[in-house]
């Protein structure tokens, strides 16, 4: 036993070392993915960088903002006694649920922040034909991403992850221009958004779910990866 004890610490330690290594490695080709999306966004490095710890880390981070009620099915037992022997009866009721509705910091708040800025920058210039082009990407790709969007009971609204970068790819190319992954970002972004959380809203309390996060669970990678693929395409 005492001789296996110690040749614990030397097997583990180069396997640790490696873990680190790889995940250190991961995170900096990640994060360099990511700030030259953003980049191509016309976002200085710094701000890039900033965004992308904002959006992993805040994918962390849910504010509520609501709350609702809803009624769940639950199974109970009642007795019932026979020739005064006891027998329990299982039968359905239904039991009063509190959801909680929050926002995800990471997938909605950081997204809608950078579409807004570049929105906002981009009227003060004078682009308006731009900013409607942007716009109508965003409602086209919310109509498909709500068409295939499902609730997932006990999790939230979930969509497939890599429906909503083609979908945004392609808007980009049929709008095309100089803005073409302005448009693809937004439309990546907003349109999970718009069409799998916010056109969900009213079956967000039949999900049975504690807690339901808009940006979060189940469509955090449809915002996040939409976004960032997008824009790396066109």
């Amino acid at each position: 036993m005492s001789r296996y004890r110690y040749l614990v610490p030397p097997l583990t330690l180069p396997f640790l070392f490696l873990f680190v290594l790889l995940f250190l490695l991961f995170f900096t080709v990640f994060s360099g993915i990511v700030t030259a999306a953003f980049q191509r966004l016309g976002i200085p490095i710094p701000v890039a960088y900033s965004l992308f710890l904002f959006s992993i880390f805040g994918s962390f981070i849910n504010i509520p903002i609501a709350e609702q009620s809803s009624y769940v099915p639950v199974v109970r037992v009642r007795e019932a006694r026979f020739f005064g022997i006891a027998y329990p009866v299982p039968y359905f009721d239904w039991a009063e649920q509190k959801i909680v509705i929050s926002v995800n910091v990471g997938g909605a708040l950081v997204p809608l922040s950078v579409v807004l800025y570049e929105l906002v920058r981009l009227w003060g210039i004078g682009e308006y034909a731009v900013v409607g082009e942007v716009l109508v990407a965003v409602a086209v790709a919310a109509l498909l991403s709500h068409a295939v969007a499902r609730p997932v009971p006990g999790v939230g609204i979930a969509i497939p992850t890599l429906v909503p970068p083609i979908i945004a790819v392609l808007l980009a190319f049929i709008f095309g221009g100089p803005y073409k992954p302005l448009i693809a970002y937004a439309s990546g972004t907003m349109g999970v958004l718009i069409g799998a959380d916010l056109m969900n809203w009213k079956r967000i309390k039949n999900l049975g779910a504690q807690m339901v996060s808009i940006g979060g669970a189940g469509t955090f990678d449809g915002i996040f990866l939409a976004g960032i693929i997008a824009v790396l395409l066109v």
